[in-house]
Formats: C-alpha cells, sequence, structure tokens
C-alpha cells in the first residue's frame, strides 16, 4: 500500500468552504439550487454535481454557549473500494483505482443502471451519486488530473488553515499523528484519526465522531 493521501484536521477547519468552493470551481460543477433547512450548511448533503460538502453540526455547550463540528465530506478513496467490488459483479471496470489510490468512476458506470443502488449501499460513507438524466455516477476524484502532474487536488491547495493537507501515505501519517499527539494534550483522549488503516482520508476528531457526521 503506498500512493496519495488526504489529512483532515478538523481542529483547524473554520468552516470557510473553500474547499468545497474549490471543488466546484475546478471540475466546473453547477450550482444547486438550495433552501434554507435550519442550518448553516449548504447544501445539505453530497450530490451527483457537489463532490464535497462541508457539514456544519452544533450542540450545547458550557455556560449557555454552542459547540461547532465542522466536517469536510467527500470520498474517503478506501485502501480497498468496496463500491468498486459491488460494481465489477455488474460492470468490469467501471470505477477504477489509479498509481496514487484515487478511486474514480469512469463513463461506463451509466451501465449500471438500477444496481448503482447496490453500489451506493456497499459505501460505508454513502458518497456515490448518480445522475437521473443520464445514469452517469461521480463522486471526489480525487483531481487525479492534476495529482498525475504534480499538483495539489483543488481543495488542499485552497485550504487557508492547514486543515487539509494532502501528500505521500508516510506523510500524511506522520503529520496526522503528531497533530493527533497535540490534539490529546488539549482535548484528552477522545481525539483519535478515523480509519486510519483503511482509507486514504485521514479525519483528526477530538470528540465523538458521530457530532461530526452520520457516516463519520
Amino acid at each position: 500500500m503506498s500512493g496519495k493521501y488526504f489529512m483532515v484536521d478538523t481542529t483547524k477547519c473554520t468552516a470557510c468552504r473553500g474547499c468545497q468552493v474549490a471543488c466546484k470551481q475546478w471540475n466546473k460543477l453547477p450550482a444547486e439550487q438550495t433552501h434554507n433547512w435550519g442550518s448553516f450548511q449548504n447544501p445539505k448533503d453530497l450530490a451527483f454535481d457537489t463532490y464535497r460538502v462541508v457539514r456544519f453540526n452544533e450542540y450545547p455547550a458550557e455556560k449557555n454557549s454552542v459547540a461547532w463540528y465542522f466536517f469536510t465530506d467527500a470520498c474517503r478513496h478506501c485502501v480497498a473500494p468496496p463500491c468498486k467490488d459491488e460494481g465489477d459483479q455488474y460492470v468490469k471496470d467501471a470505477i477504477v483505482v489509479d498509481k496514487n489510490g484515487a478511486v474514480i468512476y469512469t463513463e461506463k458506470t451509466k451501465e449500471f443502471g438500477k444496481k448503482f443502488e447496490d453500489v451506493r449501499k456497499a459505501c460505508p460513507y454513502d458518497v456515490p451519486r448518480m445522475d437521473e438524466k443520464t445514469g452517469l455516477a461521480a463522486k471526489c476524484h480525487m483531481c487525479y488530473m492534476r495529482v498525475n502532474e504534480g499538483l495539489l487536488p483543488a481543495c488542499a491547495k485552497s485550504c487557508p488553515t492547514g486543515a487539509l493537507v494532502f501528500g505521500d501515505e508516510a506523510a500524511m501519517k506522520k503529520l496526522a499523528n503528531e497533530r493527533l499527539a497535540e490534539a490529546k494534550k488539549k482535548f484528552g483522549d477522545k481525539a483519535q484519526i478515523l480509519d486510519i488503516d483503511d482509507v486514504r482520508v485521514l479525519y483528526l476528531v477530538v470528540d465523538d465522531k458521530k457530532k461530526y457526521s452520520e457516516y463519520a
């Protein structure tokens, strides 16, 4: 196992949504029609045209204040992607993994048809989405075209606080463990790195992971 990884330090995320906007811009994805659903988060969820969304969750805190939990959510690029395993049963190599570990959905995903729901259910993070008009499936592709040219993914390039970092596996795991040690000193033993052996997006959280996302 090698390749590229993201490291996401939620303690440094300010929910500026720079990563979310950069993803839209680089991929030339259209805006969605949204509405006020009682949260600062916008849009409400991932979609065929929204590969990344910054989730906003708030919980009561001490002294009548509010604790915010921000979580930039997208494909985790699993080391052994279950969506590919499921998809290969129906359409071989509609989902591929490139040399850096990016899990990429190809034009062949439109051949899934109704079986796409099984592919989506195979994802433990409920990430992939399908366009009802074309039948094509899509999600974050790790900006593989940028990475293959030696550039950062658009989301990591845009992060102003160092909350979203990208690089080689060894460097990102080293950084994750360093940030974790710092977080434990400040926040205690609830600090942890999520799914460090299973995915290529290493999330540092400092509280119950379900406070960040249903699928964290």
